[in-house]
């Protein structure tokens, strides 16, 4: 039996087609005796997304913080249960004002010597930040022409701290100060000062970074310009660890064999020091678990080589941990079974 549709046939059945699509279906009709449907109002949608948002002071936007903030943001993101916002800010030194003043942040990346101005007016601004990741250290780099044979020397010469906001401006005048040294003190991009060094018109540049520098790996130097050793002593404990830099780093500045003393400053990442069980700290807890379970994460190719000598239980000098990191450790603590 063959059937056959004309257009007046058509119009009809597409009209009855057209009602039918416009039916509710019986599996999506609302039970007679349910409550209706309510949109969140904007007051709720507003403290759902902030409940659980974390506000993270990294720096400058050409400065490694920055880019250590990004990848944490990256990795502890836990959609509506954690949202980490890095900021950019007048840098590492500048955080720790944020951290304490800035309303939203929870977190920052700070040097561990940035809280020595503080220690007239706020005393006590160690019961207000604590630690929880000591990230990487940031060797002193004392950089000098042939002509300066020891520190002393660059006594009243013009050396060069980098622009400011950067480690070294802040950092390096504080350290020559601890030294008794009065320097020129000057505050130029590193590039331009390493331009004026080949001429003699900059004694020394002071680079305090992870090592190693691009400028003293990629860079053509005559004999005798060299790193100055710099000794790890009383001066320098309460924010500062011993360090050296060796021929490994900078094959064509040192012999092999040879190790140049210096010192460095630690960059940490810390938390305001919130009441335990206040939301705040609730956060920064959360923040915690999430960032120290998935550090692994950071560890792979494409992230900051420098996460992969991270130790979640390292210590920074003149800080104390927070207590969410402290619980997270001794959790694992428990865990892990004890060799007989």
């Amino acid at each position: 039996m063959t059937v056959t549709f004309t257009l007046r046939t058509l119009r009809p059945l597409a009209a009855a087609l057209l009602i039918l699509s416009c039916l509710p279906s019986p599996g999506l009709a609302q039970a007679p005796n349910a409550p209706p449907r309510r949109t969140p109002s904007y007051e709720q949608l507003q403290e759902k997304t902030n409940a659980w948002t974390i506000g993270l002071a990294a720096g400058l936007i050409e400065g490694a913080p920055l880019r250590f903030a990004a990848e944490l943001a990256r990795v502890v993101d836990d959609g509506p249960n954690m949202q980490v916002l890095p900021i950019v800010t007048r840098g590492p030194t500048d955080n720790v004002n944020a951290l304490l003043y800035l309303r939203g942040v929870d977190l920052a990346i700070i040097n561990s010597d940035s809280l020595d101005e503080y220690r007239i007016q706020m005393p006590d601004v160690r019961r207000h930040v604590t630690y929880l990741l000591n990230l990487f250290p940031s060797e002193l780099h004392i950089f000098v022409r042939p002509e300066i044979q020891s520190l002393k020397d660059l006594a009243g010469k013009k050396v060069n701290f980098n622009t400011p906001g950067t480690a070294a401006a802040y950092s390096g005048p504080l350290i020559f100060s601890r030294l008794g040294i009065d320097i020129d003190k000057q505050f130029i991009p590193h590039p331009l000062a390493l331009q004026q060094m080949r001429k003699g018109e900059m004694a020394a540049v002071i680079f305090i970074t992870s090592k190693p520098v691009d400028a003293f790996i990629k860079g053509q130097w005559e004999p005798g310009f060299r790193f100055l050793p710099l000794g790890y002593d009383s001066k320098f404990e309460d924010y500062y660890l011993p360090a050296t830099l060796e021929a490994g780093d900078y094959p064509s500045l040192i012999k092999p064999g040879e190790r140049v003393a210096t010192i460095a400053v630690p960059t940490a990442l810390v938390a305001y020091n919130w009441p335990v069980g206040s939301n705040r700290y609730q956060r920064v807890s959360r923040f915690v678990d999430l960032m120290f379970s998935r550090i692994d994460k950071l560890q792979v190719q494409g992230f900051a080589p420098q996460w992969k000598a991270i130790n979640l239980a390292a210590t920074v000098p003149g800080l104390t941990r927070s207590p969410a990191a402290q619980e997270w450790l001794d959790r694992q603590a428990r865990k892990t079974p004890v060799s007989q």
